[in-house]
């Protein structure tokens, strides 16, 4: 366990473990926080015809209420995770389940259909909360070397909450109304809201510490930006029209305006020198690749199943929900396998099973029937869920406490802009796969063509992210990253003079000394720096 040697008034030292007390208690809070924020959005999905004859409105304007959701978290995780890393994470992270939970109850009760829409994008401004903060506490609330067991866990509620929403969904639907759907959340949210505020650690700050300013321009242009994109990716379904064209354009506008802004903000919201971090950017850039593969099965899969195989619709369910129970299995081993052999070594793992599912797919025979579709599919989320475990350890082990909340952000950032980019690019390969004019007439050879498409474009994806993981490994062998680099690089971006250093070893503040090659039992630590040069023993 890290202790902190604190130097007291009169000189004496003050030691303190850094870790809690009430892990389990923490990791059911934090558990309960990621299922809340999956089930917002799986169980909405299956209730939008009964809310479209409820409110006697379009498919276009009732798919505004998932959307809705979707937007505000896509838009606003990053800047309200760096905001919990300034104001307080607990204090935050508090009030994102209470806004969830109020809001739910503003859905449940919602007299028409534009109220419903604005309670679910306050719902959504909650999850994104939860969302950005929930991997961020863990390094605060778990063990070092049970990390990994930790996103195996929040990974498996993630997926539980995905494939119980439909069916969960259907039957509150059928018995009770759409208005049950929203209210079933509440009482989950005032359990979670309450095993975070009875566990979580309470928030700390140094006396005398000056409080970062938090970089509004940046963050304005930030949540315009990626509302511009995924408006672009979801809107039409995600068909490159004359909207969706502008809107894309307006988001690259928005790109080009932020780095110049933030290159030159005194507290900016992203620091690039993160960015450099061969760790961090890797583990953002394979976790959009993996996301936009996965949604390939999404897109692909009811086609498949439903027009390719002639299954009715609630057998094609059933199939459906074998990923996310196959994810849902696999998340606590996972977890386990990634604490004890290593999270590099874990990640190249899934992106195997991936990749041999996503070929197996790319080749499938159509007589072999469910069978065929249903064995790599499973062996397909399995991948994906040990993936997502290993590579959120490597991203998250080892983060300075003053930049969790972002880092975990953008991690989760890479995952939603790969889930809609997946949704809109791999969309339009299977539709050019088929040669179909209308999806919803092809016949069975023509939606079995558009798959095998799709998945061998998602197999290239796929061996694209291995060979970045095999880049990232050697160049972690060859050229690890030292404090010194770390601390001149951030200095030059925030301007900061040799004679006002950022801080180091003799301050509060974590510092870098390196990553192992291989994020396991093994894994270097960044040491706390402690006033004084005094070096924190490790028991």
């Amino acid at each position: 366990m890290l202790k902190t040697i604190r130097v007291a008034g009169d000189g004496s030292l003050d030691e303190r473990a850094e870790q809690p007390q009430s892990g389990s208690g923490a990791l059911a809070g934090l558990s309960l926080s990621m299922l809340l924020s999956s089930l917002g959005t799986s169980i909405a999905n299956v209730g939008l015809p009964t809310m479209a004859q409820a409110f006697d409105a379009s498919f276009q304007e009732v798919q505004w209420i998932v959307i809705a959701y979707l937007l505000t978290i896509t838009a606003l995780i990053v800047s309200v995770g760096r905001l919990g890393d300034l104001i307080g994470r607990r204090r935050l992270f508090l009030a994102g389940i209470a806004l969830f939970t109020g809001a739910s109850v503003a859905c449940g009760l919602a007299p028409a259909l534009p109220s419903l829409i604005a309670a679910r994008a306050l719902q959504g401004i909650g999850a994104a909360v939860m969302m950005a903060l929930t991997m961020a506490f863990v390094g605060e609330t778990v063990p070092k070397e049970k990390t990994g067991t930790a996103m195996g866990m929040l990974g498996t509620m993630s997926a539980i909450g995905t494939a119980l929403g439909p069916s969960l969904g259907g039957v509150l639907i059928d018995g009770f109304g759409w208005r049950a759907i929203f209210l079933l959340l509440v009482p989950l949210g005032i359990l979670t809201l309450h095993l975070a505020h009875r566990y979580l650690p309470v928030d700390r700050r140094e006396p005398g510490a000056a409080r970062p300013r938090f970089a509004m321009p940046g963050t304005l242009l930030l949540v315009l930006t990626l509302a511009a994109y995924a408006l672009a990716m979801t809107l039409d379904h995600g068909r490159l029209g004359p909207l969706n064209v502008a809107l894309l354009l307006g988001s690259a506008a928005g790109g080009i305006l932020f780095v110049a802004v933030e290159s030159r903000s005194a507290s900016p919201l992203v620091r690039w020198t993160m960015l450099r971090d061969p760790v961090l950017g890797a583990g953002y850039a394979m976790s959009a690749l993996v996301s936009t593969v996965m949604m390939t099965t999404l897109v692909v899969g009811p086609f498949y199943l439903s027009q390719g195989l002639g299954l009715p619709a609630a057998v094609a369910g059933l199939v459906l929900a074998a990923g996310p129970v196959a994810a849902a299995l696999t998340g606590v081993p996972a977890g386990r396998w990634t604490d004890r052999y290593g999270a590099q070594r874990m990640t190249r793992v899934g992106l195997l099973g991936i990749a041999a599912a996503s070929v197996a797919l790319a080749t499938l025979p159509a007589t072999l029937g469910v069978p065929g579709y249903l064995a790599p599919i499973v062996l397909m989320t399995a991948g994906y869920a040990l993936f997502q475990t290993a590579n959120n350890t490597t991203v998250m082990t080892d983060v300075r406490a003053d930049q969790r909340g972002v880092i975990s952000g953008m991690l989760n950032l890479s995952r939603n802009l790969g889930l809609m980019t997946g949704a809109s690019v791999m969309g339009a390969v299977f539709v050019r796969g088929s040669a179909a004019i209308d999806l919803t007439k092809a016949n069975p050879e023509q939606i079995a063509a558009g798959m095998r498409l799709s998945f061998a474009v998602a197999t290239v994806l796929i061996v694209l992210t291995f060979a970045l993981s095999i880049t990232l490994g050697t160049r972690n062998r060859t050229q690890p990253q030292p404090a010194a680099r770390w601390a001149a690089a951030s200095r030059r971006q925030s301007g900061a003079s040799p004679s006002h250093p950022l801080p180091t070893v003799g301050s509060r503040s974590d510092s870098w000394v390196g990553r192992s090659p291989d994020h396991g039992p093994d894994l270097i630590a960044r040491q706390p720096a402690l006033q004084d040069g005094v070096a924190a023993p490790r028991t």
